[in-house]
């Protein structure tokens, strides 16, 4: 099979050639750029490193390192990933460990005298901070529902014509000149529960809990930009795209953010209505994002619409990887759960972390269903051969005719 087929057959619950393999093609599955120029190093592949998403540094996937890790999809990206600051007009830049880099040329953090980086608004006003020494920034702005704005007067951002020229250039070209998966994210404008309370989460628990009223006022705002959004996007890309994704954080390492309860009532709804408009217009399969321990929320988001479930934390409490497969392995697409990011892959030996990959793939690939890539990002600080390891084994192991 070629990888599209590859995918598109996991994805239907069928077994492919061999479980397909996702190398960086989300935010969420990436690989640091300091830990990706040291893999790179290890390969003998000498081309520059460029840092795409400046909020968690992340490394674009070089098309080389792709073949090399037998990666089966790529992802879409607008001309600004993150920050309103565009990929292009490259320049030098070097990391706090000293690994050289390029980022886009209207990267320009401020130093404070303690050595943090700090980036700022147009305005002026704080956006991010990356502490000296750290590894990804952390945001300090208010979103929409934690500075408890009037939804009626909500300016949310819609996909422009320039960046919907953008995606379906991109997608013309991958689909055009590769056979891999295609995948984008378009969720909505705001992550309608985890996303709302960046900057001040705690108040805007208090807000869910105690105003829900202003927060369904504040969902249907939300919501509709979401759709119009949809619309232009599939308009872009149409069918060139096979995978559409969103994300929210339901659960913590040790149990949910929120109860069942809340979540049906509240906030599944709005994001039914985004994903009944997708099924009902697209062939897309739904790809959603969740960390951690989110296993009673598992019914509820096959019902909601998701076809896809990511990073599959099996770390987290609840999520046994044998559980989730005999539970919901006929219903969900699992995607991720090769290695956990958080022990075995920084801190493991290389036999450990094939070890790992070797046993999750035994679990969760009959019968499909499973596309293969680590639990979240790749950090900084994982050695190298670590990351060769999980790939070089994936691609070995996770072939059907061995299962």
């Amino acid at each position: 099979m070629n990888s599209r087929e590859r995918v598109m057959c996991a994805l239907e619950h069928r077994e492919p050639d061999r479980v397909p393999i996702d190398v960086g093609a989300t935010r969420q599955t990436g690989i640091a750029a300091s830990t990706y120029h040291k893999l790179k190093q290890l390969l003998g592949i000498r081309t520059p490193t460029r840092v795409y998403d400046l909020y968690q540094m992340l490394a674009e996937i070089e098309r080389p390192v792709l073949e090399r890790l037998g990666g089966d999809v790529v992802g879409l990206q607008r001309p600004a990933v993150v920050f309103g600051i565009r990929n292009e007009r490259w320049k030098p830049w070097k990391l706090f460990d000293g690994t050289p880099v390029e980022v886009p040329g209207d990267f320009n953090p401020l130093v404070r005298a303690n050595g943090d980086l700090l980036l700022l608004h147009p305005d002026g006003r704080p956006m991010a901070v990356m502490p000296r020494g750290g590894f990804y920034f952390d945001r300090v702005d208010k979103f929409p529902g934690a500075a408890h704005v009037d939804p009626d007067k909500l300016e949310l951002p819609l996909l422009t014509q320039e960046e919907c020229d953008h995606l379906h250039a991109q997608a013309e070209s991958w689909w055009q000149n590769s056979d891999y998966a295609i995948m984008v994210a378009m969720g909505p404008p705001y992550e309608l529960f985890f996303g709302l309370g960046i900057g001040d989460f705690t108040a805007w628990m208090i807000t869910l809990a105690t105003e829900p009223d202003y927060v369904r006022q504040l969902y249907e705002r939300i919501v509709e930009a979401w759709i119009e959004n949809l619309r232009r996007l599939a308009d872009a890309v149409g069918d060139r795209v096979q995978i559409v994704q969103f994300n929210d954080d339901l659960g913590t390492q040790t149990g949910p953010f929120l109860s069942v309860g809340m979540f049906r009532e509240l906030i599944m709804p709005y994001y039914k209505r985004g994903l009944d408009w997708i099924h009902q217009h697209t062939r897309w399969k739904v790809f959603m994002h969740s960390d951690g321990a989110i296993y009673p929320f598992l019914p509820s988001l096959i019902e909601m619409g998701v076809d896809i479930i990511n990073p599959v934390q099996t770390s987290a409490k609840g999520m046994d990887p044998v559980r989730l497969k005999r539970e919901f392995g006929q219903k969900l697409v699992f995607w991720g759960a090769a290695c956990d990011s958080q022990k075995t892959l920084p801190f493991g030996t290389p036999e450990q972390v094939a070890e790992e990959v070797r046993e999750n793939i035994r679990i969760l690939a009959p019968g499909g269903g499973y596309v293969l890539a680590s639990v979240h990002n790749i950090q900084a600080g994982v050695p190298p051969e670590n990351v060769l390891a999980l790939f070089q084994t994936a691609q070995e192991a996770g072939r059907y005719e061995y299962l």
